[in-house]
């Protein structure tokens, strides 16, 4: 079965499964994708592509040890493709500075430009962690979910979450002497 979207898939051959795993991970991705692409239509068909490629190949990631963490791989990896396809860079550090001022904004009106500047320095930062750790951050900070909830997208323990988050605040406090208690406050 070849398609080019998973709406062409029809849906009582899909795998309650593969639904439910649908359900739970796709607005995630999205997001991710999003804050990555700067684009949420772009976000959003390569996500779709996604799917369409795990519902044909379903059977064969069950087959997998840990299946959430092996599709969370390859969302990274085609997040990264689809980048280099159009030449550029990800759009996080913008996107997630934006993200949080438009919150900051909302709550109150001070500062909003010295707010996005050392915004951006903290999303720049946040950019060079290594991959884990970036991961995490993203997901619980950027994107504002719980510790499980980015445990389950991950495929990964919500332990390891903890340590991960630990560690990149400890490594960004150390790189630009981040005080993590004002600019890392817990979404949830």
């Amino acid at each position: 079965m070849t398609s080019d979207h998973i709406a062409d898939l029809p849906l009582v051959d899909l795998p309650a499964a593969f639904v439910a795993f649908h359900e739970q991970h796709y607005p995630g991705y999205c997001e991710y994708a999003k804050l990555h692409l700067g684009n949420e239509t772009e976000a959003m068909d390569l996500v779709d592509d996604l799917f369409t490629h795990l519902a044909e190949n379903w059977a064969s990631l069950m087959a997998t040890a840990a299946p959430a963490a092996e599709v969370w791989a390859l969302l990274k990896i085609i997040v990264v493709a689809q980048l280099d396809a159009r030449g550029s860079r990800s759009a996080m550090p913008e996107t997630a500075a934006f993200r949080r001022v438009a919150r900051e904004v909302l709550d109150r009106t001070r500062g909003e430009f010295e707010l996005m500047e050392s915004s951006i320095g903290l999303y720049t930062a946040i950019a060079a962690l290594p991959d884990r750790h970036f991961d995490v951050v993203v997901l619980r900070y950027v994107l504002g979910y719980p510790t499980p909830r980015a445990a389950t997208i991950m495929g990964i323990e919500e332990t390891t979450v903890r340590t991960y988050v630990h560690q990149a605040r400890r490594k960004l406090a150390r790189d630009i002497g981040l005080d993590d208690r004002h600019h890392l406050t817990d979404p949830a």
